[in-house]
This record gives C-alpha cells, sequence and structure tokens, in this order.
C-alpha cells in the first residue's frame, strides 16, 4: 500500500509538473518569430488571405483560450494536424517518437552494462593502467560534442573503410535486420556520449563502497573478491548511477537532435528540428510535451528503483 501511496503522490505531483511545463512551451512557442500564417502561404499572399488562414487556425483568439483548447486537445488525444506534412499529429510525433526510442534503447543497452563494467574495473584498478586508461578515453568521449564524433565516425567507418552506411534513412517497409547495419554509427555515438557520466559516477561510487567498514568486514570473514563485489559492493554502488541512467533516458529521447541530424534519422529530435524550421506548430508543442512527459516517467521510474535496491529509502 505505501508504494501505491508513493507512486500516486508522484503522479499528482507529475500532473503539476506538467501543467507547469505545459505553460512554458505554449509561451514559448507563442514568442518564436515568424508569421505561421506567412510561413505557410507565402510572402506574396494577400492581406485578406493571411486574415482568413488565421482566423481558420484561430490564431485571432486569445492566447488563454488557445492553451486551454491546446492543453484540452492533449489529455483527450486530440493532437491537431500538423501545418508542414499535413497529417495528424498524434500518429506522426508516436512514430518518431518510437523510432527514437529505438535508438535510445540501443544505445542504453549497450552503454549502460559497458559503464558499470569498466567503472567497477576502474575501482579495483584504482590509479593502475586500466584505470587510467579508461578514465583517459572516457574523458575524451565526454570532451568531443556529439556532431564532431558522429563526423569522426562517419570518415573513418563509412567512408575510409567502408564498413558501415553514413546515413541512417529508414524504409519503413524494410525489415529490422535490414537496417541494422544503419543504427550502428549513431548508436555508437550516443554510446560515446553516455559512456563516460556513467563510467566515472560507477568508478567514484564502487571506490566509496568499497572503503566502507561491512566490505572489509566480509573480506574479513573470507568470503571470495568476487561475491564481495557482486553481493555486498555492486548493488550500494549502482545506486547513483541509476540516478545517471534515468537523466540520460530524457537526454536520449529529447537530446539527440544533433545526432539524429549528422545521420539523417528519422527520429524525435529530427522531427522538431524541420518543424521549428517551418513553424509548425502542432508538431512543436506535442513533441516538446511529450518529451517532458518522458523525461518526468523516466525520473519516476529511477526513484522506484532506487527504493527497490536500498532499504533505508522509505516510500
Amino acid at each position: 500500500m505505501r508504494v501505491l501511496a508513493f507512486v500516486g503522490r508522484r503522479l499528482l505531483l507529475l500532473a503539476v509538473v506538467m501543467a507547469i511545463v505545459s505553460i512554458l512551451i505554449f509561451g514559448i512557442v507563442q514568442v518564436l518569430p515568424g508569421d505561421v500564417a506567412v510561413m505557410i502561404l507565402g510572402t506574396s499572399a494577400t492581406p485578406a488571405d493571411l486574415t482568413a488562414l488565421r482566423q481558420k487556425l484561430g490564431l485571432d483568439r486569445p492566447a488563454p483560450l488557445r492553451y486551454l483548447d491546446w492543453v484540452g486537445g492533449a489529455v483527450r488525444g486530440e493532437w491537431g494536424t500538423s501545418l508542414l506534412y499535413q497529417v495528424p499529429v498524434r500518429p506522426l510525433v508516436l512514430e518518431r517518437l518510437g523510432k527514437s526510442a529505438v535508438l535510445a534503447v540501443l544505445a542504453l543497452a549497450v552503454a549502460v552494462p559497458l559503464a558499470i563494467g569498466l567503472g567497477v574495473l576502474g575501482a579495483l584498478r584504482r590509479n593502475r593502467f586500466l584505470d587510467q586508461a579508461v578514465g583517459l578515453v572516457t574523458l575524451v568521449a565526454v570532451s568531443l560534442p556529439e556532431f564532431i564524433m558522429g563526423t569522426v565516425l562517419i570518415l573513418v567507418l563509412a567512408f575510409r573503410f567502408a564498413w558501415l552506411p553514413p546515413s541512417s534513412l529508414i524504409d519503413p517497409r524494410a525489415s529490422l535486420w535490414s537496417v541494422a547495419p544503419s543504427l550502428v554509427l549513431p548508436t555508437l555515438t550516443l554510446v560515446l556520449a553516455l559512456l563516460a557520466h556513467m563510467t566515472r559516477m560507477t568508478r567514484a561510487s564502487m571506490i566509496d563502497v568499497l572503503e566502507q567498514p561491512y566490505i572489509r568486514a566480509a573480506r574479513l570473514r573470507g568470503l571470495r573478491p568476487r561475491l564481495v563485489i557482486l553481493r555486498h559492493a555492486l548493488r550500494n554502488a549502482l545506486l547513483p548511477t541509476v540516478g545517471i541512467v534515468a537523466i540520460n533516458v530524457g537526454f536520449l529521447i529529447g537530446g539527440i537532435v544533433v545526432v539524429e541530424s549528422v545521420f539523417a534519422y528519422p527520429g524525435l529530435g529530427r522531427l522538431m528540428v524541420d518543424a521549428v524550421n517551418h513553424r509548425d506548430v502542432p508538431v512543436i508543442q506535442m513533441a516538446a510535451l511529450v518529451i517532458a512527459v518522458t523525461y518526468a516517467l523516466a525520473n519516476l521510474a529511477a526513484d522506484l528503483i532506487y527504493a527497490s535496491l536500498d532499504p533505508r529509502i522509505r516510500y
């Protein structure tokens, strides 16, 4: 029951946060430069045509009424029609969200176990060659922006050795196996971007845990080093890493705009860029709201995992 009460409180708080975020999204979109009617009809449109289109789109109504209409439509699942693609916004955003999610899941599936393994090895080999080598590689990886990392990977792996395709344009009718090579480079770019934070956090946390009295006591009882690490140290050392992973889930869903643009990957980030360039307001608003909800749910999941890993945390 306490778990349900905890989840209920967090969902209520999430609803309040989403209400505030929706106001911010709506307000920011309103102050974007450019006129939607002019963007659609062009600069040669007559004033009468522009006025008629603004009335059709409801742009002549007061902002509070337009906000309430938008929020009410979002809750009911009526997300409007894309001004750029002239298709319903909901299937368009959800389709792109699914493609971004595929990339995010692949990146996390590789980055999380790799980062934990490297972090644990770095802690166990503290200040030795392996630890210093891992620290150097992760520091270089985190210092390079994603577009430089992606460009270097394209130049080396796609053009120099021709091992992988440089672009991630995906045919929707193609099988997953046939498009798999196109996903390698963007996934690898994201993995390198994520690896440094999670590895360094795991290493620091593991070093701290290994110096705790209960670890020394476990060793004095004669437990094998592998059992001490897996049974007593790793569980507590992973707590900070869980928070980093949750933050990176939000980053992966909403912040892979650069990676998707570099590799022409048709995900949610690429859709946001196209929508902003063409002032496609319905798509901008709903894509931003979906990203915010995804980020909030990822943090809720992290809190639940925290509580399940650490019995000292009370609901």
